[in-house]
């Protein structure tokens, strides 16, 4: 038998040739990584279309989120009291606007007739306190006493009733405490006595 099917074929058949081809690659290796740090290093790259790294861009996503849309609102500045329409549409209108829970329902004056009946005091004080399913304001705990009366005035007066809306109360008193002092020097003699 012959060994000569069992022999191996290949192009390198030298020392020499093996020498060279061993250099070829490393050369070929080396240029080619040179390449592509030249390639990488010569212009900056920030990807196809995107300015995300412009100074604009850069002081947009640092930029406070409070700055887009928001406004902030002072708590120990004067309230401003909301309207009837206001109130209504962000706080009542969730349960009155599609009668939930056995709420009369916006505009319809056949439900609010008996509602009418009992009189503006006690409509709002139903409002104010709360009443069967209704929570108290409605359930938002920030509305005024008379930001709730506006709220009922508006509702009634769609409803077919003729309430007048109340009035802002007067300014509050400054903070030195000067005026509840000329209040209770003046409350004894215009109040009756007991």
């Amino acid at each position: 038998m012959s060994d000569a099917h069992n022999e191996q074929q290949s192009a390198i058949k030298t020392p020499k040739q093996l020498a060279m081809a061993v250099i070829g690659f490393f050369l070929v290796t080396v240029i080619g990584i040179i390449l592509l740090v030249q390639f990488v290093t010569t212009q900056k790259l920030t990807g196809a279309g995107s300015d995300s790294q412009t100074d604009d861009a850069i002081a947009a996503r640092l930029s406070p989120v409070a700055d887009q849309g928001f406004t902030f609102k002072d708590a120990s500045g004067p309230k401003v009291l909301q309207s009837g329409e206001a109130i209504y549409t962000s706080t009542c209108v969730a349960c009155h606007g599609a009668s939930v829970a056995g709420a009369p329902k916006f505009g319809d004056a056949g439900a609010w007739s008996a509602r009418l009946a009992q009189g503006y005091e006690t409509v709002v004080k139903h409002a104010i306190e709360g009443l069967r399913a209704m929570p108290a304001k409605g359930g938002n705990p920030d509305l005024d006493d008379v930001e709730v009366a506006r709220a009922v005035v508006y509702i009634a007066n769609a409803s077919g009733g003729k309430f007048k809306e109340p009035e802002a109360p007067a300014a509050a008193a400054p903070a030195d405490g000067a005026a509840p002092a000329a209040e209770a020097a003046s409350a004894p003699a215009a109040a009756p006595a007991k």
